[in-house]
């Protein structure tokens, strides 16, 4: 089992602020000190840019560049390292796919997505849609916050080109099952493309992308111990070799003339400029941490917070949890409301107190409007999580109910 007290000692910034209560890991993670020191290793002993020098340290900072797209590869069960694309989060992994996907997109064409999407995973397809003036699909969820999966595949049809679903969703904590809808997906249409949208997943449990069978699956670096302004793209190497790049520039290419250019196979071909070298190369400091964890080790501290906190907060009268109510079919995200109390106030008390939580709709506004809704409160639970933490915020949530009585 994981200790997060224990865990805490491997973060600094608790070093810096030992009453904090850090209850926001799914819009980003703190950093491990091995994560730190990683990315400083590249900036103190072989700062260089990678590919272009035939120096030592240059060469030294491109092998520790792609090392880290191999451990990624291993991570999540891909087939070889050059399915996996460096971009700078999962909104532009999805933009990627967008860009390249929608270039083949024609009237009669059709796009799905569903309603607990992040707008990362559902601006982009609508916004393709749009100018293709082609069909875009919104799918519904129950009453208990999960897909509505009849009304999902009552979409998919002939004429269905892209399919767009987060495999946790950052707001209800839902864990969709992603193999089960795929596999009903590609039954109904084999030629249709599926992307999974894995920000809220990847962080938090084991994920084979092969044995999901999707097309596409992205995620972030800041949502799983790494540094900010690092995503990954994994899509099936065949798509992504017959994709043009998302943007031209630099080390994408393999030979450029005054009247066209060739550019370099996947995945360097998506990989136009200098990229963060040393957010990179921290990724895969976080990658080595979490391994020594074990994902499965990590799942079941997260169930067991996630338990522990709603037990707690369903306690609390007048106090509304979204999303399903078995911690088994849920991520470490409650999102919840307080009769007749405004999200942001409660966030601002629980402030006061160095408790730290999300206030709004979290990035997901037609799904708060489905819920009916303008916002909610959100807390989130990770490795470094203890029920010291959650007995902190049940005792905020108190002050600010007593403060509004």
């Amino acid at each position: 089992m994981i200790d997060g007290n224990q865990i805490k000692k491997d973060f600094p910034i608790y070093r810096h602020q030992p009453n904090l209560v850090y209850l926001d890991t799914t819009a980003t993670s703190l950093k491990p000190q091995q994560v730190i020191d990683k990315e400083n290793e590249y900036y103190t002993k072989y700062s260089a840019n990678i590919f272009r020098g035939i120096y030592k340290i240059s060469e030294k900072a491109t092998e520790e560049y792609e090392r880290v797209r191999e451990k990624i590869a291993h991570f999540i069960g891909a087939k070889s390292a050059g399915e996996i694309v460096f971009v700078r989060n999962a909104t532009e992994a999805i933009n990627l796919v967008a860009a390249g996907v929608g270039k083949t997109l024609k009237t009669g064409d059709e796009i799905v997505t569903t309603i607990m999407e992040h707008h990362s995973n559902f601006v982009p397809w609508q916004q393709r849609a749009l100018k293709k003036h082609i069909a875009y699909h919104v799918s519904r969820i129950t009453s208990e916050g999960k897909l509505d999966e009849k009304d999902l595949l009552g979409k998919i049809n002939n004429k269905t080109r892209m399919v767009a679903f987060t495999h946790v969703s950052n707001v209800l904590g839902t864990i969709n099952p992603v193999k089960t809808l795929i596999k009903k997906i590609k039954a109904k249409n084999p030629h249709c493309l599926i992307l999974v949208d894995g920000a809220q997943a990847a962080a938090h449990f084991k994920i084979d992308v092969r044995d999901l069978g999707c097309d596409f699956y992205v995620f972030s670096s800041h949502k799983m111990l790494g540094p900010t302004g690092v995503g990954v793209l994994w899509g099936r190497y065949e798509l992504l070799d017959n994709m043009n790049p998302y943007q031209y520039g630099g080390e994408m290419i393999s030979a450029v003339y005054v009247d066209r250019t060739e550019f370099k196979d996947p995945p360097h071909k998506f990989e136009a400029g200098t990229p963060h070298i040393a957010g990179v190369i921290g990724l895969g400091a976080a990658i080595d941490y979490l391994r020594v964890l074990g994902m499965d080790k990590v799942r079941q501290h997260e169930i067991e917070m996630t338990s522990y906190a709603l037990k707690l907060l369903r306690s609390l009268k007048g106090l509304k949890i979204y999303g399903p109510q078995n911690p088994e079919n849920r991520g470490g995200v409650i999102a919840f409301t307080i009769e007749r109390i405004h999200a942001h106030d409660i966030a601002q008390i629980l402030d006061s107190n160095n408790i730290c939580i999300r206030a709004g709709h979290h990035c997901a506004m037609p799904l708060h409007l489905s819920l009916d809704v303008a916002s909610t409160a959100r807390a989130s639970f990770y490795v470094y999580t203890t029920k010291e933490d959650i007995d902190a915020l049940v005792k905020g949530l108190k002050r600010v109910q007593e403060i509004f009585a």
